[in-house]
């Protein structure tokens, strides 16, 4: 199939819209925290395992989400995850009681495992030395969905209420799974390769167990995997409990709150889309270059963290400057690690190679706001987050220089396979 250039960037709004949307959704438990806790009247480690129930949800459906992305029509299945979105949130508007509150919110990890077909699909449309701008714009998303879930959950719970938030977010689910049905067309797999691009037609190739499998050999991917276990630790517990952490040991209001994380969100939303153009930029000169931009930018989070958490109560104007350059490199790591996912990833596997990553990164991660919520009812938030976040930080960077060592080999070797495809190809046509 042969897409002009102007429908992709269609398909690129779309998808956006998806994810900007269901990141306000997912995300909006954060800033809608401590209302939730004060209706049901529960303590900090009952409301950190609600978001742990649906992490654990999420991890489970990661690899059967993978498997039928290759397998089956990607553009279809995600408008499906779009409808289980939008239907999971309302019955956690309904809930009348905090176990099936939280059953609720654990049910809304079947959708959030949805996002590694999501990126096959569009890596299909675009060349690799394109991608990591494409997959940083996309998780641009994430900090703008994170900001309206933030205006949403700060200024209209107190006056319609967490319920019908959760109402309205939920409705706009089932309305983008008919957008994407109706308006995203599935590209053939593989075309987005340099190697297949030019061709007229691309043998259909997917899934296959032996397949799958050799990802497992492939020694990018396997310290890739154990990376994500600790790789989303820190964005789970911050994201999660950074709106307590301001009102409770900071003593900000809901105005301090507000404007203080608008200027950090600002900040990260721009380091995503940053990370992605360093990776292609560097990526052109050498393979090892998105590895080592993923590496600068978790090095650096640790030590920024550490700095601004100990900046004294007092000092709002600097905390607030300190907490925004920080946000800045957080990011940079996401759409290098999915690029790198598909440098060395044959196409007719790559939603699975991303659910696994996925999947070992829920595993991990899934746990991170219930912990953090036991450290800081032992100690303190600030606590919490420089245990937790500082330490996967200090750990994933010492990950990506092994990554930016081995990978090299990794994407010659995929190359070298997408060639031997295309002169099969033009065997038969010609």
């Amino acid at each position: 199939m042969k897409t002009t250039s102007k429908y992709r960037w269609v398909v690129v709004g779309v998808l956006f819209a998806f994810m900007l949307l269901h990141q306000t959704d997912k995300l909006l438990i954060g800033p809608l925290t401590t209302d939730i806790m004060r209706e049901f009247n529960l303590n900090r480690a009952q409301m950190g395992f609600v978001t742990t129930g649906a992490l654990f949800v999420g991890a489970i459906f990661y690899p059967l989400w993978g498997y039928l992305y290759d397998r089956y029509a990607r553009a279809r299945l995600l408008a499906l995850a779009s409808f289980i979105w939008g239907s999971t949130t309302w019955l956690g508007a309904i809930a009348p009681t905090y176990p099936t509150f939280a059953a609720a919110r654990a049910s809304t990890g079947i959708d959030d495992s949805s996002y590694p077909g999501l990126y096959s699909l569009i890596t299909d449309y675009f060349l690799p030395h394109m991608r990591g701008k494409i997959y940083g714009l996309l998780e641009l998303s994430m900090p703008i969905g994170y900001l309206l879930g933030m205006v949403l959950g700060l200024l209209l719970s107190g006056v319609i209420g967490w319920r019908a938030i959760f109402y309205i977010t939920g409705s706009l689910g089932i309305i983008l799974a008919a957008a994407i049905l109706l308006g995203v067309r599935e590209p053939e797999r593989g075309k987005g390769e340099p190697e297949l691009a030019d061709l007229e037609h691309i043998t259909e190739v997917r899934f296959n167990w032996a397949t799958a499998r050799d990802l497992f050999k492939k020694r990018t991917l396997l310290i890739l995997f154990v990376q994500g276990f600790f790789g989303v630790f820190p964005w789970n517990v911050i994201t999660y409990w950074i709106f307590n952490y301001l009102e409770t040991e900071r003593g900000y209001s809901e105005t301090q709150v507000f404007i203080t994380m608008v200027a950090a969100v600002l900040v990260l939303a721009a380091g995503y889309p940053l990370g992605g153009a360093l990776g292609d930029y560097f990526f052109k000169r050498t393979p090892r270059g998105r590895a080592l931009v993923a590496m600068t930018g978790v090095l650096s989070g640790a030590v920024l963290l550490m700095i601004t958490l100990n900046i004294p109560n007092e000092s709002r104007l600097l905390f607030g400057v300190m907490l925004a350059v920080t946000a800045a490199f957080i990011p940079l790591a996401s759409p290098n690690v999915v690029a790198t996912v598909y440098d060395v990833t044959v196409p007719e596997v790559r939603s699975t190679a991303l659910s696994i990553q996925y999947f070992i990164e829920s595993s991990g991660a899934a746990l991170a706001p219930g912990i953090a919520g036991l450290i800081a009812d032992q100690t303190t938030l600030k606590s919490a987050f420089l245990l937790i976040c500082v330490t996967t930080w200090i750990l994933c960077g010492l990950f990506f220089a092994l990554v930016a060592y081995f990978a090299p080999h990794d994407i010659h070797r995929l190359r070298e396979q997408m060639r031997q495809r295309a002169d099969a190809e033009r065997t038969l046509t010609g």
